[in-house]
């Protein structure tokens, strides 16, 4: 049987850490926020009113994908347009972006998971200003 001090008690793990509109651990909002690019972090900008953390991931990621996406396109157009011999000139940058990207992704949702605001250059200032 238990006492009524026994369910006063908060349970394991919720420790003084500010909880987020989505219910979620902070982290594992963080983490999401890149999950799928652009698209996850305009979601959690919009559920998450109150937590500077995750707000700053999910802006952070809005800028760093949405750039990469808007980069990718361009560099579509540009092999699409220029004569095809000249066009794979515009692969190799595709191809790098890509790595860079998804190396850049994984990084990011490490950096979040482990509660870090971990700051790229212009999007990081950004998303700092912002959140």
């Amino acid at each position: 049987m238990t006492t009524g001090s026994d369910q006063s008690t908060p349970p394991a793990g919720t420790g003084e850490k500010k909880e987020t509109s989505s219910g979620l651990e902070p982290k594992v909002a963080g983490l999401l926020c890149y999950l799928v690019g652009w698209v996850t972090g305009i979601v959690f900008l919009l559920i998450e009113k109150d937590n500077k953390f995750v707000r700053f991931h999910a802006i952070q990621s809005i800028c760093v994908f949405g750039a990469y996406c808007v980069l990718q396109v361009f560099l579509y157009i540009l092999a699409i347009v220029v004569p095809w011999p000249a066009s794979i000139i515009f692969s190799i940058p595709s191809f790098l972006l890509f790595v860079l990207a998804v190396v850049l992704w994984v990084v990011l949702m490490y950096k979040a998971y482990q509660e870090e605001e971990w700051e790229l250059p212009i999007a990081g200032k950004f998303a700092k200003e912002h959140r």
